[in-house]
């Protein structure tokens, strides 16, 4: 097995005398998702801001690409490749589908721009968004108000965002909220798509898409992780099935 791209150590997370998360260890492999579930309040998405950047750990410590990582503000982490998208849809409505990609991209060039040059015309941020819409399965919609998409369309648009920054990791809080069959089987197609050159940490509820799609299933209780394995090892392993899956799974 290769090296993990990313690799998370006994990450803590405490707000006063709550501890939100208790000593996680987690691997991000590029070629594979790596599913995290459980109940809401389980520490989830406290997780996903730590390992972004956007809060710091209390304790601990990730190494992104070799690099220790754990004092790096979120614009650090994002530049070298750490992307993320949220449980709410943080498109801008009014804009085109092309242009929400084009300013994430436009976002990632360092340096001044030059004030003789309208934004919207930057050839390298176009391109990138470009890029991205089409690896989203958006090129189609380029032109097209991005409020005017359906839910589903929403949240491509989202990961096409995400895409535009050029990442190698793929922080997902629960991209498929919300979502029917239909528009459930797209995403998980293109997260099938988009793992082949990414490492892509996958938070979700929807218990049937997580077993379709992931590679490995890491289970957090109450901040802590009780078990960490294949999809097969997660279905049947008896104290998972006892604190979150039920017997159904």
């Amino acid at each position: 097995m290769t090296e993990p791209l990313l690799r998370a150590n006994l990450l803590t997370r405490r707000f006063g005398g709550l501890t939100a998360v208790n000593g996680v260890s987690l691997e991000l492999q590029v070629g594979e998702v790596h599913a995290v579930i459980g109940t809401n309040g389980a520490g989830k998405s406290t997780l996903i801001n730590m390992l972004s950047g956007e809060m710091p750990a209390s304790s601990g410590s990730i190494h992104f690409d070799g690099h220790d990582v754990t004092d790096w503000p979120q614009p650090r982490r994002a530049r070298a490749g750490i992307g993320r998208s949220y449980q709410r849809t943080t498109i801008f409505p009014g804009f085109t589908v092309l242009e929400n990609c084009r300013l994430c991209a436009q976002a990632m060039q360092p340096g001044a721009w030059a004030v003789w040059q309208a934004a919207q015309r930057d050839a390298a941020s176009l391109a990138a968004a470009r890029e991205a819409l089409a690896s989203a399965g958006l090129a189609e919609h380029a032109q097209r108000p991005a409020g005017l998409l359906s839910h589903g369309g929403k949240r491509q648009l989202e990961i096409a965002m995400c895409l535009a920054t050029g990442p190698r990791v793929l922080l997902l809080d629960e991209p498929l909220a919300g979502m029917g069959a239909e528009e459930t089987d797209r995403m998980l197609e293109l997260l099938e798509r988009l793992k082949s050159g990414h490492a892509i940490l996958l938070v979700e509820h929807d218990m049937d898409a997580v077993f379709r799609i992931a590679d490995r299933i890491t289970v957090m209780v109450n901040g802590e992780v009780i078990a960490s394995d294949a999809p097969a090892a997660i279905r049947t392993n008896r104290e998972v099935q006892t604190a979150y899956l039920g017997e159904g799974h």
